[in-house]
């Protein structure tokens, strides 16, 4: 199952270590951005690959909260609700994506596989509350119709 493009992925990683069993979380984040997610496959291989156990590469995967065992989107909008943002109506621009989008708290991805959106306990930004980001870029004092035009400007990109 596994292919020449994973096999080069991983050594690309590999390269970089003498203790291969220290590249774990480098590894699991090479094959999360390629792929959007990591494919169960894929850790079965990097446990042999490495000389650790399977279990080890699981552990190690389900342990950090931005590791995902589902695909998710090209665009990954995370909305921070921590005190500041929330107090500064993060929760409408959430309603606002769901709507926009057609999705849910039990659907986060859209059918496209474009956005995937989240809820983050905080986001590090406090001052510029609300916040959220796209891809890691931040989007400062956000409001729901802000929101909504970035979205559709991504839309417009593709």
């Amino acid at each position: 199952m596994i292919n020449d493009m994973d096999e080069k992925l991983i050594e690309n990683v590999l390269v970089n270590y003498k203790d291969k069993k220290s590249a774990i979380i480098p590894l699991l984040q090479a094959v999360q951005q390629e792929y959007r997610y990591l494919p169960i496959y894929l850790l079965t291989y990097i446990a042999d690959k490495i000389g650790v156990s399977e279990a080890k590469v699981y552990g190690v995967a389900t342990f950090y909260e931005n590791f995902s065992f589902v695909p998710k989107g090209e665009y990954v909008i995370k909305i921070c609700d921590g005190t500041a943002c929330h107090v500064r109506k993060s929760i409408p621009i959430l309603d606002a994506l769901y709507s926009e989008l057609g999705l849910s708290k039990a659907k986060k991805t859209t059918d496209d596989m474009l956005f995937t959106v989240e809820t983050v306990s905080c986001l590090g930004a406090c001052g510029l509350a609300p916040v959220i980001t796209i891809n890691d870029k931040v989007y400062p004092a956000m409001t729901p119709e802000s929101t909504i035009e970035v979205v559709n400007s991504l839309k417009e990109e593709k």
